[in-house]
């Protein structure tokens, strides 16, 4: 049995029967300073896993609580009191829109930071940037005092908010994947994925939590502000990430010029000089709009739940619901989507990535002819039913979503590629998607335009997942990561 002291950065050797490394003094392995290499890597793991987890818990709950303010609040109070009801709403949901613009943006800033200096950084620096940007909304006078400066300074935030989350994603995905062997990648990603489903449960909560414990006009006054304020605890959060987080296995080996994880000879040669945001567009350009393709119908399925069906239910535009009401339902649904982003993920690792990823696609297509008509008996049993089924589906293709996107492209390129590829898909399929949800409804005075609309985006995501193992077999093999996994079929 061989047995080999460690730092705090080095793994032991231990015997092929697994037995703990034993000091020769008797000393506790523990206390002596011995770790099993598996141990400490599963632990090692692990925490990327669970940081990814809570970074982007927190800063989805600080994007999709702009989403839910923008649908029940921001319309009478950072727009004229003149507007009707629906125009105010549109406007609102433009400025949730704008964010989406600067998402691609923020992609493509922080994929070269994270693809130069490292995952764990540059996931850091967009927590605190958001942590800020969400703060500062909570303290935006409204329109009724500052007249047009209120939604101008509110679309600067959103802008920022953006950026941000352009460049989290990517961070969040690669710490949770990056450290992990191919046979745990789903679970390990699911987790981190979870955290959008985290960061819905939490912002719903604080809205529901503020609306119920003040009046109506002091809701309005104040008490929608306080969950925007506690966002300053991610940049408490973003610190931690920054110094106490290692970065991932993958990033320190190519950064070390480990032959394993350097790519191909062609590329080696070019790397050190070359954007990696270029040399992503230059190996993957065909690959990244595949992937975007294939994450589109999500995108707009996603969206079209947590923000249109929210709006419809509550608005006077459509049933007119109470709000607590649509935020209940809303947050008893993300209750069930939670558990089912992680189990979807290792569901992946088990039986493919793609047949559950197309299998979730499918169902989100067929789902929305039943869930509008659920969401039209204005019975909460009903709503909540039809979201949770519907995030259940949505589970399917998210849970896999960071496994499949990290197995394409090579460590050099990687946070740029997977940052641009989930990034375009979320401008093409969410950011839009509220809006035209909304129009549809007007124009047609019926939700089956829109049960439509999500249906013909989710062919698209067919074809394009289709597509998408076609064009890793043949246009990646030169430039992967030796021993990468294949998008599994």
């Amino acid at each position: 049995m061989s047995r080999v002291r460690v730092g705090k950065d080095q793994l032991a050797t231990h015997s092929p029967m697994g037995d703990p490394p034993m000091s020769t003094d008797g000393a506790d392995a523990a206390d002596s300073g011995y770790r099993h290499p598996a141990r400490v890597q599963d632990r090692k793991a692990l925490m990327h896993a669970l940081m990814g987890l809570a970074g982007a818990s927190i800063e989805f709950y600080d994007f999709l609580l702009y989403a839910t303010a923008a649908a029940l609040v921001f319309p009478s109070l950072f727009f004229p009191a003149t507007l009707s009801p629906l125009v105010a709403l549109i406007a609102s949901l433009s400025t949730f829109a704008v964010g989406f613009i600067a998402r691609p943006i923020g992609a493509a800033l922080f994929g070269l930071m994270g693809d130069r200096v490292g995952r764990k950084t540059t996931f850091a620096v967009a927590l605190i940037l958001m942590g800020i940007a969400t703060t500062l909304i909570g303290l935006l006078p409204t329109y009724q005092t500052a007249g047009v400066v209120a939604p101008l300074a509110l679309t600067l935030l959103r802008l920022l908010q953006g950026l941000a989350v352009g460049g989290q994603w990517g961070g969040a995905t690669l710490l949770a994947t990056e450290s992990v062997p191919k046979s745990r990648r789903g679970l390990y990603g699911g987790i981190a994925q979870a955290g959008l489903p985290v960061g819905i449960i939490l912002a719903n909560l604080a809205l529901l939590i503020a609306n119920d414990v003040s009046t109506p006009a002091a809701f309005f006054a104040y008490g929608w502000r306080i969950p925007f304020l506690l966002s300053i605890a991610l940049v408490g959060l973003g610190l931690f990430i920054h110094f106490r987080v290692e970065d991932t296995v993958a990033f320190k080996k190519s950064r070390q010029g480990d032959p394993s994880s350097a790519g191909s000879k062609a590329e080696r040669t070019i790397r050190d000089n070359a954007s990696p945001i270029l040399e992503a567009l230059r190996l993957h350009p065909r690959l990244i709009l595949l992937a975007a393709g294939a994450n589109v119908g999500s995108n707009v399925w996603f969206y079209t739940l947590v923000t249109y069906v929210i709006a419809y239910g509550a608005s006077a535009a459509g049933l007119q619901l109470p709000r607590s009401t649509m935020l209940a339902a809303l947050l008893i649904a993300q209750v069930a989507f939670l558990p089912s982003v992680i189990l979807a993920g290792a569901l992946s690792d088990r039986f493919g990535r793609r047949p559950i990823f197309m299998a979730g696609v499918a169902l989100m297509g067929i789902w929305g002819f039943v869930l509008f008509p659920m969401v039209d008996t204005r019975s909460l049993q009903w709503i909540i039913l039809g979201l949770s089924v519907g995030l259940c589906f949505e589970a399917l293709t998210y849970g896999p979503l960071a496994a499949i996107f990290a197995e394409l492209f090579s460590t050099r390129v990687r946070y740029c590629a997977v940052s641009l590829a989930y990034q375009i898909s979320a401008v093409v399929g969410g950011a839009l998607a509220p809006i035209i949800a909304t129009a549809l409804h007007a124009t047609y005075h019926s939700n089956n335009a829109i049960a439509l609309y999500v249906a013909a985006a989710c062919v698209v995501s067919l074809v394009c997942t289709a597509m998408l193992k076609k064009a890793h077999e043949t246009d990646i093999d030169e430039h992967a990561v030796p021993g990468s996994a294949e998008l599994q079929s």
